[in-house]
């Protein structure tokens, strides 16, 4: 990480309830149901990526790695519980099922826990990964791309994670080089993680789409369309750092955002006790 980026905790809340209840992304069922699916996986994944981080913990010899392992583990907590609300509250508005929902990505985790050749270094190697794609997300977020409106409490919700996400970008990759991960698991643990990760959360949307009764509408689909393969959409917008990851050389912070960073952490000052 470089030296002029810090890591901030800021233990916000959100009021949420009747939004929860629209449609509020660009007011598109699908949109709302997708960006509604990665808050159910939040908790569990989030999680668990302390977990995978925590298991290498005695072998971290850089002091400042350890500081930033530490506000690591504790910006991930504070996310778990502001989308641990968020999704019970979901839930209780539109009528989902949370536990049917949260059981996709924690089946996820029990096939992955019940298998020997996914040892504690390739648990950490899918950290990393999905640790790069949230980074890459939230860079998406903060610059406008994904979703052009939604209600002043949500947006700040989504730019405070998406910032949080930016700053601590490159802690499980560090970690992974100093424990002496391979350039092969990394990148072939990508591609896994990055294919279940992507059809488990659509899986969720599409449960969510069901019960709404938004699943098979003309609509649906061109939201689906656009959303895929717009200027401004899902794969345009993540296939470059996709691919970069993929160097043997790669770093996150070669994809320097610092200026992006620093707009944001500039307008969302650390709240301390909120």
């Amino acid at each position: 990480m470089p030296n002029d980026v810090s890591i901030e905790v800021r233990n916000r809340t959100f009021e949420l309830e009747k939004i929860l209840a629209t449609d509020w992304a660009d007011n598109d069922p699908f949109l709302t149901a997708f960006f509604n699916a990665m808050s159910i996986s939040f908790p569990t994944g989030e999680r668990n990526f302390i977990e995978t981080v925590r298991a290498y913990e005695d072998r971290i010899t850089d002091a400042k790695l350890a500081k930033d392992v530490a506000d690591f583990y504790q910006q991930e907590a504070i996310h778990s519980r502001e989308h641990r609300k968020y999704n019970k509250l979901l839930c209780q508005q539109r009528g989902y099922d949370l536990a049917s929902l949260e059981r996709v990505f924690l089946d996820r985790l029990e096939t992955a826990k019940n298998d020997p050749q996914i040892t504690p270094r390739v648990n950490l190697a899918a950290t990393v990964s999905s640790e790069h794609f949230t980074a890459t997300f939230g860079e998406n977020i903060l610059e406008g791309r994904l979703i052009k409106s939604m209600p002043a409490a949500m947006a700040e919700l989504w730019q405070w994670h998406s910032l949080e996400e930016l700053e601590h970008k490159s802690v499980a990759f560090d970690v992974y080089n100093q424990i002496g991960g391979s350039y092969k698991i990394r990148t072939r643990v990508m591609r896994f993680a990055m294919f279940f990760l992507f059809k488990d959360t659509l899986s969720v949307a599409v449960k969510m789409l069901r019960h709404d009764k938004q699943l098979w509408k003309w609509k649906t689909f061109k939201s689906v369309a656009k959303f895929l393969f717009s200027k401004d959409g899902f794969i345009r917008a993540h296939v470059p750092a996709y691919k970069a990851f993929f160097q043997e050389d790669f770093h996150p912070w070669e994809i320097d955002n610092r200026s992006l960073l620093k707009t944001w952490q500039d307008k969302l000052q650390p709240i301390q006790g909120q």
